[in-house]
């Protein structure tokens, strides 16, 4: 079943003292780059990252590095939510319309992403991830075992081992969170609405995380247990 993939990668990191989640380094390589390979090696056909641009409306530089090394780069396409910092909500939504071709940033995209695209315009799952988890490699196949998705349901998600539903790490009927994004944006409220807010309407399965495997990176103590340096410089090494 066609799947593609979106990646959340913006917000303030405002708990991390500004440190931008996206650029932070484990063991080797940023936490973006992680979530990308994730989706990649889930064979997404094509992946949105949203939210992870420089000063001037460009991929940031581990996502500029990301790009020069992979062999499917042209299936990698960045956008970010309007308005800028507008919530994961309204980062799912930009990440769908990019998808879709009619990403509402402005930003172009890859020839060759948008040519797929109006080929098959639409792949019937998508996969939904932060980039904030260093452990995404394991998260990912936990999920893949739900497919295809029992019949009735709009997607599954994982639930972790406080039995926490964990919505940024799961797999949605494109159809249904699309409708549900539209419906949001439709009455204006889409800006900063929480990603629980958009899917209560959806009737979503679960699927045990494998132990760890969804910790993700909000807080100074967090990136300590993770031995992740806050202030790494950006680039990252390989």
């Amino acid at each position: 079943m066609l799947m593609d993939a979106v990646v959340l990668a913006g917000g303030r990191s405002s708990r991390l003292a500004g440190a931008a989640k996206a650029h932070l380094v484990y063991r080797g390589t940023t936490l973006l780059e992680r979530a990308i390979a994730a989706a990649f090696a889930a064979d997404a056909r094509r992946v949105a990252v949203v939210g992870a641009m420089d000063g001037d409306g460009e991929p940031a530089a581990p996502a500029r590095h990301f790009s020069s090394i992979r062999p499917d780069a042209g299936r990698l396409l960045f956008t970010r939510e309007e308005p800028p910092f507008g919530g994961p909500a309204a980062g799912i939504a930009a990440g769908i319309a990019a998808l879709d071709g009619t990403d509402p940033s402005g930003i172009d995209r890859p020839e060759s992403a948008a040519t797929e695209a109006e080929g098959d315009a639409s792949a019937r799952l998508l996969l939904v991830l932060a980039c904030d988890l260093p452990h995404v490699a394991r998260a990912v196949p936990a999920l893949t075992t739900a497919l295809p998705l029992p019949a009735g349901t709009d997607g599954v998600m994982l639930i972790d081992d406080d039995q926490c539903a964990q919505p940024l790490t799961a797999i949605y009927r494109r159809s249904a969170l699309d409708a549900a994004a539209a419906a949001r944006r439709a009455r204006g409220e889409l800006d900063g609405l929480s990603v629980r807010a958009l899917i209560g309407a959806l009737n979503l399965a679960t699927v045990a995380a494998p132990a760890g495997s969804t910790d993700d990176i909000d807080t100074p103590a967090d990136a300590m247990r993770f031995d992740i340096a806050l202030h790494a410089p950006v680039g990252t090494k390989h």
